[in-house]
């Protein structure tokens, strides 16, 4: 005698969970890279290795709990990354740290305080950051992220606005700003360099410079566009 095997129906019930389980392995067994479907990444550091060989004027610092490029005060510094692969664009990313007094298009005794961007000469960014409250009876307005000479509230744009300063705001948050600015360009050459730097303005200090208010990098990606 044969015996009969009850068939259950697969219900929706099921398939959601097979899906659930089957996400959950993936995410603990496969390596997901944050990149956009047709770009290579070609270059990337955040300093845990303390790799400065292709960054010309580099130095690392700890900053709230990891090692970061910088600080720097009306100085700038150059990455040359060579040997690129056949592309016709390409992403620079990287991850601005700003600290403390930063003015914004104050002037002419705290500003402007600008930040700027250049790959291969070409200027990408060229906008003042403001680090300032912003209060209806007064706000030290930022250029970013449009060019220097417009107007907006200080921090627009920025990733994260509630980072301790550096030096002269140590213990307080709020007092460095992230961003995160990332640009396509056209580029076909084997080889790259990026400009960062800062044209800042202070007066009447009872502190140095670069305590008052300078910037950092805890990040630099290059991706090859196609």
């Amino acid at each position: 005698m044969k015996r009969k095997v009850s068939m259950r129906k697969t219900t929706v019930v099921d398939i959601l969970l097979y899906s659930l389980v089957l996400g959950v392995f993936l995410g603990l067994t496969g390596c997901q890279e944050d990149v956009e479907p047709g770009e290579t990444l070609v270059y990337e550091n955040d300093f845990t290795t303390e790799n400065l060989k292709e960054i010309k004027n580099g130095r690392l610092r700890a900053y709230n709990g990891q090692t970061v490029l910088g600080n720097y005060n009306n100085e700038e510094i150059a990455i040359n990354v060579a040997d690129l692969p056949s592309h016709k664009f390409l992403r620079v990313t990287v991850d601005l740290l700003l600290h403390d007094s930063w003015d914004g298009n104050a002037g002419p005794a705290g500003g402007p305080d600008k930040w700027y961007l250049e790959i291969d000469g070409q200027s990408l960014i060229n906008s003042t950051f403001s680090n300032q409250p912003c209060v209806p009876t007064w706000c030290l307005s930022q250029s970013y992220p449009e060019p220097y000479g417009r107007h907006n509230d200080p921090k627009t744009g920025a990733e994260d606005t509630n980072l301790p300063g550096l030096c002269r705001y140590a213990d307080s948050l709020g007092w460095t700003t992230k961003y995160r600015i990332s640009k396509i360009i056209q580029h076909k050459e084997d080889q790259i360099t990026l400009v960062c730097g800062d044209e800042t303005v202070q007066q009447h200090l009872t502190t140095s410079q670069i305590c008052d208010e300078s910037w950092s990098l805890s990040s630099i990606k290059v991706h090859l566009v196609e």
